[in-house]
C-alpha cells in the first residue's frame, strides 16, 4: 500500500517518517511519498525524513516530490499536514489579534480563523486531486490546523473519507500513563467536544474508573499538561479539559502573559526555524546526516520547550537536546503520527482500536446535528471509525460546544461564499473575540493580508 504526506517539508516530518518506517511492515505499507510545494524545505526536512526512514527500514520505498499528482497517484492513505503561508503568516496572525486586545494563538479564535482562511481553499483542491488520482477507497487523515474546523469544511464539501487527527489527547494520556506507571493501552477514556475544545471523563485503568482519583492527584498538576489549570477548576468540573481550554478558562491570564512577553510563540517558532534552516542549508544529507540530525533535534527541542509556556507562564515540556533525542528514539514521541497510524492499523488489520478523532457526530452527542464534526473517542476497525455514545453533556460544557460549533459553521460558510458579513458574524460570536467592531477590523485585516489565498470577498 501507498501512504502520502502532503506537507512533507514541515519541521515535524522526520518524526513522522521515523514512525511510519517503524510500523510500515506491520501495516502492509511498502511505498511512502512526502510531498511539498516548497523545494528548499523539502530538500532539507524531506531529505532528513527520507534518510531517517531508510535507516529505520531499508526495505521501504521512500520518495520526496514537489508534484501533488505524483504523490497522490494510487495513494491509499493521505496525511495532510500543511502550513499554508508558513511561520511568517502565523506570527502576523497573532500580532494582528493582540493589537486588538484579543488572544493571538494559531488554532483558536482569531488566529484559528486566519489559518482557516488560508488552509481550507487549498485543502479543498487537494481533496479534489485525491478523488481524481488516488485509490477509490483512499482515506484522508487531516492534521492541517485548525484541524476540527478544516475537517468540518472538507466533510461539508462531501469529502466523507476525511478524518481529523490531533496529537493533543493522545499525548496527554501518555503523560497520564507514565504518571500511573501503566501502559497507554491500559487506559480508556471518553473524550467529547470539538478539536482543541474537548473534555475527558470516565477515565479507566484496566476497567477501573479513576477520574476522581486522577483529579485529586497533585502529580497531575506537576507532571502533565494539566499543570496549566487551577486544580479547583477540575474538581468543580469533575472532568479534565483539553489543555487548549486554558485559553477559555484563563483567557485574561493568557492574553496578559503574551502581551508581557517580548515575542509571541509564533515569532519564537519563526526565529527558531529560520536559524535551523540557515544551519542546515549548505549541508549534505549523505555526508553530514548525523550532524544534521543533531542540529535538527536541538532546534526542535527549543520549539517544543516553548509550547504554551508564554501563555501560561509555566514550562510544559523539557528543552534539552538529549530530551529531544529521547523523544525521537522512543515510542512516547509518536505525536500525531501515532494517531494516524493507529487508525490505519485498525482499518488494515481489522483489529479494533480506541482512537480519538474528529468525525461527524451522528447522534452520539445530544443537541448537535449529525453532520457536526466533533472530537470524540472512536472505536475503529475495518469498517471505519464509530464514535462512542456520549448522550447528554452538562450544560456548562454544551453551551461552549454549541457556540464554537456555530463559529465553525459560519466560518466554513463565509470562506465558501467569500462573505465578509458572515465572517464578521463568525468572529463576533466567538467567546475569545466577542465584539462586532473587533471582529470587523480583524476580518478586513486578514482578508487584505491573504488575498493570495482568499481572492476577492464581498
Amino acid at each position: 500500500m501507498k501512504l502520502t504526506l502532503l506537507g512533507g517539508g514541515g519541521v515535524r516530518s522526520p518524526f513522522l517518517a521515523k514512525y511510519i518506517a517503524s510500523r510500515a511492515a506491520s501495516l502492509d505499507i511498502d511505498h511512502v511519498v512526502f510531498m511539498d510545494n516548497d523545494p528548499d524545505r523539502l530538500r532539507i526536512f524531506g531529505g532528513l525524513s527520507k534518510k531517517v526512514a531508510e535507516t529505520v527500514n531499508s526495505k521501504l520505498r521512500f520518495e520526496i516530490t514537489t508534484s501533488a499528482v505524483t504523490a497522490l497517484e494510487a495513494a491509499d492513505f493521505i496525511i495532510t499536514s500543511l502550513r499554508v503561508g508558513g511561520e511568517k503568516s502565523r506570527a502576523a496572525d497573532e500580532r494582528r489579534a493582540l493589537e486588538e486586545g484579543v488572544l493571538g494563538q494559531e488554532t483558536t479564535g482569531a488566529g484559528g480563523f486566519a489559518m482557516a482562511l488560508r488552509s481550507i481553499p487549498v485543502l479543498n483542491e487537494y481533496c479534489r486531486l485525491v478523488k481524481k488520482h488516488s485509490s477509490p477507497d483512499a482515506v484522508i487523515l487531516n492534521f492541517t490546523n485548525p484541524s476540527g474546523l478544516v475537517t468540518q469544511a472538507l466533510r461539508s464539501e462531501g469529502f466523507d473519507n476525511v478524518y481529523g487527527i490531533c496529537d493533543g489527547p493522545g499525548g496527554f494520556f501518555k503523560e497520564v500513563a507514565k504518571l500511573l506507571e501503566a501502559k497507554p493501552s491500559e487506559l480508556s477514556v471518553e473524550c467529547f467536544g470539538l478539536n482543541h475544545l474537548s473534555w475527558f471523563r470516565n477515565i479507566r485503568l484496566d476497567g477501573k474508573e479513576i477520574t476522581g482519583e486522577l483529579i485529586s492527584d497533585p502529580r497531575l498538576y506537576t507532571e502533565t499538561e494539566a499543570k496549566v489549570f487551577d486544580p479547583e477548576l477540575l474538581a468543580h468540573l469533575g472532568m479534565i479539559p483539553n489543555a487548549y481550554l486554558y485559553y477559555y478558562y484563563h483567557r485574561e491570564q493568557a492574553v496578559c502573559n503574551i502581551l508581557k512577553s517580548a515575542k509571541t510563540r509564533g515569532e519564537i517558532i519563526k526565529d527558531i526555524n529560520e536559524k535551523m534552516l540557515q544551519a542546515l542549508w549548505n549541508m549534505d544529507i549523505e555526508q553530514d546526516f548525523e550532524k544534521m540530525l543533531g542540529i535538527y533535534l536541538t532546534h526542535y527541542s527549543m520549539r517544543e520547550s516553548s509550547y504554551m509556556s508564554i501563555e501560561s507562564g509555566k514550562k510544559i515540556n523539557g528543552d534539552s537536546e538529549e530530551g529531544a533525542m529521547d523523544i525521537f528514539k522512543a515510542e512516547f514521541g509518536e505525536g500525531y503520527a501515532g494517531v494516524a497510524l493507529d487508525l490505519v492499523e485498525a482499518l488494515v488489520t481489522r483489529r479494533k482500536k480506541e482512537v480519538i478523532l474528529s468525525v461527524p457526530n451522528m447522534g452520539v452527542i445530544e443537541g448537535l446535528a449529525d453532520d457536526d464534526v466533533v472530537e470524540i473517542t472512536c472505536i475503529a476497525d475495518a469498517k471505519g471509525a464509530k464514535p462512542v455514545s456520549i448522550g447528554k453533556v452538562p450544560e456548562l460544557q454544551m453551551s461552549l460546544i454549541r457556540q464554537i460549533k456555530l463559529y465553525e459553521r459560519l466560518t466554513v460558510e463565509a470562506i465558501k461564499n467569500k462573505s465578509i458579513s458572515t465572517a464578521v458574524d463568525a468572529l463576533m460570536i466567538h467567546p475569545l473575540v466577542g465584539s462586532y467592531s473587533i471582529a470587523k477590523r480583524l476580518v478586513q485585516g486578514y482578508i487584505e493580508d491573504y488575498k493570495e489565498y482568499t481572492g476577492t470577498w464581498r
